[in-house]
Parts: C-alpha cells; structure tokens; sequence
C-alpha cells in the first residue's frame, strides 16, 4: 500500500507501508526488544544483584583469552557509549567482580577491565537462575522454532553489521 510522507522541504514523498504480516512480525519483535532486557533484568537484579549489563560484561570477559577487554571493546559488546560502560564496570570493580588498569601502548592510553575470581564466582552463581529464565522466556516456547529463530536473528545481526561468533568458554 502506497502511502505518502512529508520531507524537511514540506513535500509529499510516496513509501509502501508494512504489509499486514510484516506489521505483525514487526510489532511483536518490538515488544520483545523493549521488554526482554527488562524481564531478564529484573530476575538478576532479585537473585545476584547485578544488571543485565553487568551480568554481559562478566559473561563475556569469562569467555576471552586473558578475561580481559580494553573498555572500548566492552563498549562495542554492549553498544553502549564509553562513559556508560566506565560506570557500569566501576560498580562492578566496586564490589570486586573486576579490576582495572590503565595501559599505555603505540602512544595511546588505554585500559583494561579483567575478571577477578569473586567475579567469576559470582558469575558462576548467578548463571543457573539466568539460563533458567533465558529458557523459560525465550527457548521453551519456541521449541523446534528455536534453531530457526537463531538463523534469522543471525542475519539481522549481520545486516546490522555486528559479529555473529559465539565465543567458547577456554578449557581450564
């Protein structure tokens, strides 16, 4: 259906709005992306005190070589501004989950969150209670559609231009 819009200018420019099935795809994929975080928040927040940022921030530096990040990368992780993830990581550094440390190479000052063992401990205890819930909401109802929900989200990550690699936790 042929619709039209105004320009800057005041002009009318012709676009096809969303078809019926499109709409509806695309509205209750906005309902997910604006209460998901939310729902998956509010039992971390309840069982390990900790935010969904802080829990992927933690999740992630367990899963790289080293368990540590230069913030700019924590940054792109969670496409979340530098002062954003500063913060984030300072209250997880205030309650001894991560360390940092400012690194100076190729001329360039840097620094460094790493996991610390209370961090990866309480990682470890927070995770069950996560997954059980990731599960319940996400991959339960799902069933067989599950796998092909991954594909498609794939593609929309790869149209957004993001990394599509699942990172494995090193063999200890």
């Amino acid at each position: 259906m042929l619709k039209s819009s105004v320009d800057e200018q005041g002009a009318e420019e012709p676009f096809e709005r969303l078809g019926k099935d499109e709409r509806r795809v695309w509205i209750n994929l906005a309902k997910v992306l604006l209460t998901l975080p939310g729902a998956l928040e509010s039992q971390l927040l309840r069982d390990a005190d900790l935010t969904l940022l802080g829990y992927m921030i933690l999740a992630r530096l367990s899963v790289v070589p080293g368990e540590n990040l230069r913030m700019s990368e924590i940054a792109e992780m969670a496409n979340g501004s530098l002062p954003r993830i500063s913060h984030a990581v300072a209250r997880l550094e205030d309650r001894g989950w991560v360390t940092r440390k400012v690194c100076t190479g190729q001329g360039r000052r840097f620094t460094i969150a790493t996991l610390t063992d209370a961090g990866r401990a309480h990682l470890a205890a927070a995770s069950p209670a996560h997954v059980a819930n990731v599960r319940r909401l996400v991959v339960d109802p799902l069933g067989d559609d599950f796998v092909r929900l991954g594909d498609a989200v794939e593609r929309i990550v790869e149209n957004l231009g993001l990394p599509t690699e699942v990172l494995k936790r090193p063999k200890a």
